[in-house]
């Protein structure tokens, strides 16, 4: 049985990207399930889990399911921020979440 462990961070995405050797352009859709997740910001104390997942069985989709989850917001940090002329201020963000997907 063969085990992957993908380590996503949302602030080294492109790096993560730029290293994986298996780049898919398009998903074989004659046998395959496509999964996207994603975190978004309910509120100051509440995010919002979205696991999506398609089933492409024959070239047809044969069933989409989404999954909406209540998580805890991580809270608030201070980074700094750069603008246009190079001026820069602290500005405050929401901490984002890290995906970390094993596939079997």
């Amino acid at each position: 049985m063969k085990k992957i462990l993908i380590l996503l961070l949302p602030i080294s995405f492109v790096a993560f990207h730029a290293c994986n050797e298996d780049k898919v352009n398009e998903v074989q859709k004659n046998g395959s399930i496509e999964t996207s997740i994603q975190v978004d910001h309910l509120n100051d104390s509440l995010d919002v889990l979205i696991s999506t997942n398609k089933v492409w069985a024959h070239n047809l989709l044969v069933k989409t399911t989404i999954h909406c989850d209540t998580i805890p917001g991580l809270g608030i940090t201070n980074e700094e921020a750069e603008n246009d002329e190079g001026e820069t201020k602290n500005v405050s963000l929401k901490k984002d979440y890290e995906l970390y997907i094993t596939v079997k």
